[in-house]
């Protein structure tokens, strides 16, 4: 499951039509570990997540299953 939502972050990111260093200057969170997050070698913590979603339109919402 959290493969799923950090490929739907991935192609946010891609689709964002915003370059990863300006989303690293609005997010605070450093071009590096962007670039690696792209590349699939790191994920992000929950903290980092909700900033980057923020700065892209989005937000985390959580949902009892069932």
């Amino acid at each position: 499951m959290a493969g799923d939502v950090l490929d739907e972050v991935r192609r946010l990111i891609a689709d964002c039509g915003h370059t990863r260093y300006s989303i690293a200057k609005a997010t605070g969170i450093p071009a590096q570990q962007l670039h690696r997050l792209m590349q699939k070698d790191v994920g992000l913590s929950l903290a980092s997540l909700q900033r980057l979603l923020a700065h892209l339109g989005y937000e985390i919402k959580l949902q009892k299953r069932g």
